[in-house]
């Protein structure tokens, strides 16, 4: 009776150790590995998640769009890119290249301020629109809206017989 009395004793702490432990790693997965290892101060990483994780989703669809542009505009203030800068990145109508322009330009800027400006408008309703047509369908108004206003200024120049370069949607 003394050994079943422990067995059962020990078989009974088990399982209700078990249980235990299934519960603690329902309730906090993820919690768990972060209470067991050490904090480590200053983690880049940690807080850039953090940063993304607060982030509407019309912020997280816009960033790629800032990155793309911002991207672009260190391209230009490179003296060795300046040539494909122009032939791929800026709209006009007389040059060899025509359709990659037509959507390449809508990410350059050469003014700083004109950029952020374009920028800021883009985040500050970037989170009302993406709402309403979901982030696949604003990308695609995005660039759509980019490539009709370029073929738009394509129609003026060609109608006023101005040829000169130009760039932004």
């Amino acid at each position: 009776f003394t050994g079943s009395a422990f067995g059962s004793a020990a078989i009974w702490q088990y399982e209700s150790l078990k249980s235990r432990v299934q519960t603690y790693f329902e309730e906090a997965r993820a919690d768990w590995m972060d209470k067991m290892r050490p904090q480590k101060r200053g983690d880049f990483r940690k807080q850039v998640n953090s940063w993304w994780n607060n982030l509407t989703e019309g912020q997280r669809t816009v960033t790629g769009i800032i990155a793309a542009n911002a991207f672009v505009f260190c391209l230009w203030r490179l003296p060795g890119m300046r040539r494909i800068m122009f032939t791929y990145f800026t709209s006009n109508p007389s040059s060899k290249a025509l359709c990659s322009p037509m959507l390449l330009s809508t990410f350059s800027h050469f003014s700083l301020f004109h950029m952020a400006a374009n920028m800021y408008v883009l985040w500050s309703f970037s989170s009302s629109i993406v709402s309403l047509l979901g982030s696949e369908q604003f990308i695609a108004v995005y660039l759509s809206a980019g490539v009709i206003s370029t073929f738009v200024s394509y129609v003026a120049k060609m109608a006023t017989g101005r040829f000169e370069p130009s760039l932004g949607a």
